[in-house]
């Protein structure tokens, strides 16, 4: 170069050199290095110089191409490492080395994220020849929904089923889906499938896509599956939806009558108990009542054995006293000639308000009937006789 120049600063001139001599023995200098022929004899101390830069270029190089091996490994996804195309190693998130290629090659795989796919449908327009399925009992139903999976095994994905990019595992992962749908739906009525059998379908699809990917080795886990409509097909959608009505309709009135026997029953159900706990009462009552006549019957008839005349006089005070109590009636003195009654009212009702104190509770109730009527008053007292009062006429 121009500072190895022994004419440098020996010209006459004291201006720069010139540029076009400078390039031109530069070029030949290189030419010399690499084993061109230069243009003029080879100057003491140029190939020390040539071999130095040679090398200083040489370790520029290697040091570039060593660290061509670092790569970096997000969260959420694997590195997969190859020598040569033959797998080694997979690496998780971080950073780190390889050999360089043409060594190794390391392939960063994304496998936390969730993907989506839509089976039977694509934004807001349908695709019939996915969505149209037959059922079990041969009908015919509109199902479309969306299946959402990731990765469980990055080795698998790359190496096994040898996916260049994400739409070859989304065309796999589709097909799956529609295998498994197909499949679980033509085991089931129209009706399920229709209205309460969502969920337990969903679930039967998802066990089954799994294991038909699991059994393929895709590394594709997944996730969930979402029931996006479930109908009939158009042509029959208005008739579908009066069957639909009907059924409706139907439950509803089973619902109803329902509710109304379980009011009713139970209700009835009561009334009849009651009844029950009555008669049985009312059983007890009569036995009871009939037990304690025959007692004091036996009693009657033991005082009668002993004392008959007495017991005789007695009963018939004691059936006259129950006989009159209960009757409006007068004493007169029907042998005198006194042509006007004076009957005593007043005393009369004072009297029947007052009962024999012998006889039985039942029997103790004063009569209200002919009271309330204004009627007579009966007579209390089997052993009181009324007086009669007479009064001369005028």
């Amino acid at each position: 170069m121009a500072w190895n120049d022994p004419q440098w600063g020996k010209k006459d001139s004291a201006g720069p050199p010139d540029l076009d001599e400078i390039w031109k023995r530069f070029n030949q200098r290189l030419n010399s290095m690499f084993g061109g022929k230069g243009g003029g004899p080879e100057r003491p101390g140029t190939g020390a110089a040539a071999g130095g830069l040679a090398g200083l270029l040489i370790g520029l190089a290697f040091l570039v191409w060593l660290a061509t091996g670092f790569y970096i490994v997000d969260a959420g996804s694997r590195g997969v490492v190859q020598r040569f195309g033959k797998y080694t190693e997979s690496t998780g998130p971080g950073a780190h080395w390889r050999m360089p290629w043409p060594i190794e090659t390391s392939r960063v795989i994304n496998v936390d994220s969730v993907r989506t796919i839509e089976v039977g449908y694509r934004g807001k327009s349908k695709n019939l020849q996915e969505s149209l399925m037959l059922t079990d009992d041969e009908n015919i139903v509109d199902l479309q929904f969306a299946v959402q999976y990731n990765l469980k095994s990055a080795e698998d994905f790359m190496f096994v089923n040898r996916y260049e990019d994400d739409e070859d595992a989304k065309d796999v992962v589709l097909q799956a889906a529609e295998t498994a749908m197909r499949e679980v739906v033509g085991k089931n009525k129209m009706d399920f499938v229709l209205s309460s059998g969502r969920t337990e379908i969903a679930a039967q699809a998802k066990k089954l896509m799994q294991e038909i990917l699991d059994r393929y080795k895709t590394g594709i886990n997944i996730s969930q599956i979402n029931m996006q409509n479930v109908q009939a097909p158009e042509q029959v959608l208005a008739a579908f939806e009066d069957v639909q009505k009907a059924n409706q309709d139907r439950d509803r009135l089973k619902n109803e009558a329902q509710a109304y026997a379980n009011d009713v029953v139970p209700r009835a159900r009561g009334q009849a108990a009651r009844l029950l706990e009555e008669a049985e009462g009312y059983k007890q009552q009569v036995i009871a009542n009939a037990q304690g006549e025959a007692a004091r019957f036996a009693q009657v008839l033991a005082e009668y054995q002993k004392a008959p005349a007495v017991t005789r006089q007695r009963l018939y005070l004691d059936t006259m006293q129950q006989v009159m109590s209960n009757t409006a009636k007068v004493v007169v003195d029907q042998k005198g000639n006194g042509s006007l009654l004076y009957l005593p009212l007043d005393k009369l009702q004072q009297l029947t308000a007052q009962p024999y104190a012998g006889a039985p509770e039942s029997l103790r109730q004063p009569s209200t009937s002919s009271s309330a009527a204004g009627g007579p008053a009966t007579l209390g007292g089997g052993r009181e006789l009324l007086g009669r009062e007479r009064g001369e006429r005028p």
